[in-house]
C-alpha cells in the first residue's frame, strides 16, 4: 500500500482518528496529556515505506469509501493507543508511544476539550474504568460502529491477547451516540487555561538570574559595540505605549448618539448607543477594559472559533454597562468583535470575558446580542431599531408567538435550546420586528445569536412567514449539531421531494403509522459561520407523518448547498411499511440524473433514484447535472 493512500486517508480523517486515540487513551495523564498524546500517535501512524493491508476486510474499515488506507491508519492508531497504556518497566524496552510526546506541545498553557455536562463526565468516568483493551473495543463500537466479529479483527490485529474478554468488558457500558458528538469527547476542539503560574514564576525568576548573570559574562569577556538593541525600532512595552493607554482610558470611550441609526448609511453595531444603568461607573468601565487587555489567570476567557482575543487597538465603542441577573455586565464593539465582560455584584473575583466575531454585520445580523445566561435562560440586549419583540417554539409553527416586553432595549429571560439538557422536545426562538420586516434568531451558545432563513441559497428569505417557519419545523433540533462554532446564520432548503415505495410509512430508525401518505421531502440546511470558512452542512430526510427529520449527510468546509454552488445530492437507506429497504437518492434542480454503486448498484433518469438494498448496505451516490457536470453524494 502507498504511502500516499495512507496519508490522504489520515488527512480526511484526522479529526475522527484522533477522537478514536483519545477514548483509547488511559485517563492517567489527564485530559490535556490525552490531548497532546492522541494527535501525536494519529500524527505518528503513518507507515514510514510501502506497508502490507492490514488483516480486515475493506467494508468493515467504516471509512467514508471503506478504503484499506483508513483500516491501515487506524489500526495503527489503535495499536500504539494501547502500548501506550502499557506500565513502563525497567528491564523492558521501553517503546516510543509509551513516553511522553515531544511533539505537538504548548508552553504555558493546558489544552483540554470542553465539558461534556454531567452526561460526559460520567461517561468519562465509566470508560476509565475499563482496561485498555475493553475501552479500545468500546470505542470501534461506538465511533466507528464495528459489528462485534470487525471489532475482534481489528483487536487481533492490534496485539491483544483475548479480544472475547475485552469485548464483554466493553459490552458494561452502554453505547451513547449522542455524546460522543459532544463538545467533551472532541480533542480537536479544545479550550485553553494556563498552567500553575506560581511554579511558573518561580522558575522565570530562576531563569532570568541566571540569564542576567551570563550577560555580565558576556559583556565582561565580549567585544564593545555601538549597535541597535535586540528589538530594534520596536516600540517600548503594551503599558507605556500612548495607543494602548488610550484603549484602556474609559473616558475615551466611543459613545453613540441614540438616534444615530436613523441617519447613518450604515446600520449595524457601529450605531448602536451605549444603554445600561452603569454607562456612568469609570471604575467598571476600567476594569472591563484592563481585563480585555490583560486577563487574569482567575479569568475565564472564551471566544468563538476564528475570533482573536487579544487587546483592543483603540479606544473600542461602548454599547452596555449595567446590572443583569445578579452580575455587573459591560459589552463593547471594536469593530471586528464584540467583547462582554461580566463579574458578580459583590466582587471580580470568578470575572468572566467572551469574544465573538462580527465583521460585516448588517441590519438584520447586528440585531441583538446575549446579555447573560443563568439557570437555562438566555436574556438579549436588541439593536436600537427592533420595535418589537417575541418567542416562538420552531417545532411549533402554527402557534402564535408570545410578545416580550423590552426594557431599555433588554428582554426578559427566556429559555435557551442551547442549555436545555436532555432531548429535543421544543426549540424556542427570539422573533424580531423592526422596520423592514420580522426575523427569527437563535442562540446557539455564542454572544450573537444566529439569524435563520429558508429558500435557495442566493434567495433565501429571512423573514418569520408561514413558509420559513413551516419549512424549519420538522429540522429545528438539527440546530444543536451547530452550537459553539462561530455561525452566523443558518438557512433550510426543500430541495425535492420523493415519492415513497409501497405506498406505506417507515424510515431510518424510527417507524410512521400505516397509511402515511404523501411525498418525503428532502432538506438542506446550512450554517454559515462569521469568519467564512467552517460552514457546516446537513442533508434531512423528512418522511410524510414524521414530527422530525433525520439527517442523512452531513459534511464541513464544502460549497454546497451554499450560495456558491447551489446544488446537493443526498442519500438514506429506508425501511417501507412492508418491511423492504430502499436505497433513497435526491438531487437538487437541475441533476439529469443519479447512479449508486458499491453496495446497492442502480441508476435513474432525473434527480430521483429509489433501489432496493440490503440493511446496513453502503453505497457511493453520483449525479450528472444537466450542464455536463458531475456531483458527488453529500457525505
Amino acid at each position: 500500500m502507498d504511502v500516499e493512500q495512507a496519508e490522504a486517508a489520515l488527512v480526511e480523517h484526522y479529526p475522527r482518528l484522533v477522537r478514536l486515540a483519545y477514548l483509547v487513551l488511559p485517563p492517567t495523564p489527564g485530559r490535556s496529556g490525552r490531548v497532546l498524546t492522541a494527535h501525536s500517535l494519529t500524527q505518528r501512524a503513518l507507515p514510514r515505506t510501502r506497508a502490507p493491508a492490514p488483516v480486515i476486510p475493506a467494508r468493515s474499515s467504516a471509512g467514508p469509501d471503506g478504503d484499506r488506507g483508513y483500516a491501515l491508519v487506524r489500526l495503527r492508531v489503535v495499536r500504539t493507543a494501547l502500548e501506550a497504556g502499557l506500565p513502563l518497566r525497567r528491564r523492558a524496552w521501553t517503546g516510543r508511544a509509551r513516553l511522553p510526546p515531544l511533539l505537538p506541545r504548548v508552553w504555558g498553557l493546558e489544552l483540554f476539550p470542553r465539558s461534556g455536562g454531567a452526561d460526559g463526565l460520567a461517561l468519562d468516568r465509566r470508560l476509565s474504568a475499563l482496561s485498555g483493551p475493553a475501552r479500545a473495543a468500546w470505542a470501534l463500537r461506538a465511533l466507528e460502529r464495528l459489528t462485534d466479529g470487525d471489532v475482534r479483527e481489528v483487536l487481533t490485529a492490534a496485539g491483544v491477547a483475548d479480544a472475547d474478554a475485552a469485548l464483554d468488558e466493553a459490552g458494561r457500558v452502554p453505547v451513547e451516540h449522542r455524546l460522543l458528538d459532544s463538545p467533551g469527547f472532541d480533542p480537536c476542539s479544545l479550550q485553553a487555561r494556563p498552567t500553575d503560574l506560581l511554579r511558573r514564576r518561580r522558575r522565570l525568576h530562576a531563569t532570568l538570574v541566571a540569564g542576567a548573570a551570563l550577560a555580565v559574562c558576556g559583556a565582561l569577556l565580549g567585544p564593545a559595540g555601538d549597535g541597535p538593541g535586540p528589538d530594534g525600532a520596536a516600540a517600548p512595552p503594551y503599558a507605556r505605549n500612548p495607543a494602548a493607554r488610550a484603549a484602556l482610558d474609559p473616558g475615551r470611550l466611543t459613545r453613540v448618539s441614540p438616534d444615530a441609526w436613523r441617519t447613518s448609511a450604515r446600520v449595524d453595531f457601529s450605531v448602536w448607543p451605549a444603554r445600561g444603568d452603569l454607562t456612568g461607573d469609570t471604575a467598571l468601565l476600567r476594569r472591563a477594559l484592563a481585563v480585555w487587555a490583560r486577563p487574569g489567570g482567575g479569568v475565564r476567557v472564551s471566544a468563538t472559533p476564528g475570533t482573536p482575543s487579544g487587546g483592543p487597538a483603540g479606544p473600542p465603542q461602548l454599547l452596555y454597562a449595567g446590572a443583569v441577573d445578579g452580575a455587573r455586565v459591560v459589552i463593547l464593539h471594536d469593530g471586528l468583535r464584540i467583547a462582554r465582560y461580566a463579574e458578580p455584584a459583590d466582587g471580580t473575583r470568578g470575572a468572566a470575558l467572551d469574544f465573538a466575531r462580527v465583521d460585516g454585520a448588517g441590519r438584520a445580523g447586528a440585531s441583538a446580542v446575549v446579555l447573560g445566561r443563568t439557570d437555562g435562560n438566555v436574556r438579549y440586549l436588541t439593536a436600537p431599531w427592533v420595535r418589537g419583540a417575541g418567542e416562538r417554539d420552531l417545532r411549533e409553527p402554527d402557534s402564535a408567538a408570545t410578545d416580550l416586553a423590552l426594557t431599555g432595549g433588554v428582554t426578559p429571560p427566556l429559555p435557551s435550546p442551547a442549555l436545555r439538557p436532555g432531548p429535543c422536545t421544543s426549540w424556542r426562538v427570539l422573533q424580531l420586528t423592526d422596520g423592514t420586516g420580522t426575523r427569527l434568531v437563535t442562540d446557539l451558545g455564542e454572544l450573537v445569536p444566529a439569524r435563520l432563513t429558508a429558500g435557495r441559497p442566493g434567495a433565501d428569505d429571512s423573514s418569520a412567514g408561514a413558509g420559513t417557519l413551516r419549512a424549519w419545523a420538522p429540522f429545528a433540533c438539527s440546530l444543536g449539531a451547530m452550537r459553539s462554532a462561530g455561525v452566523r446564520s443558518v438557512n433550510a432548503w426543500a430541495y425535492a421531494e420523493q415519492p415513497l415505495p409501497d405506498a406505506g410509512g417507515g424510515g431510518r430508525g424510527s417507524s410512521l403509522p400505516e397509511g402515511a401518505g404523501g411525498p418525503a421531502v428532502w432538506v438542506c440546511t446550512r450554517a454559515e459561520t462569521w469568519r467564512g470558512d467552517g460552514a457546516r452542512v446537513l442533508a434531512q430526510f423528512h418522511p410524510p407523518g414524521g414530527r422530525s427529520g433525520v439527517v442523512a449527510a452531513r459534511a464541513e468546509d464544502v460549497p454546497a448547498c451554499g450560495a456558491r454552488e447551489p446544488r446537493v445530492l443526498a442519500g438514506v437507506l429506508w425501511k417501507s411499511a412492508a418491511g423492504t429497504w430502499y436505497l433513497l437518492a435526491a438531487g437538487s434542480r437541475g441533476t439529469a440524473s443519479v447512479r449508486a454503486t458499491g453496495g446497492v448498484e442502480g441508476s435513474a433518469r432525473g434527480r430521483l433514484l429509489t433501489v432496493r438494498a440490503e440493511q446496513g448496505a453502503r453505497a457511493d451516490l453520483e449525479g450528472a447535472l444537466e450542464d455536463g457536470r458531475t456531483i458527488g453524494g453529500l457525505r
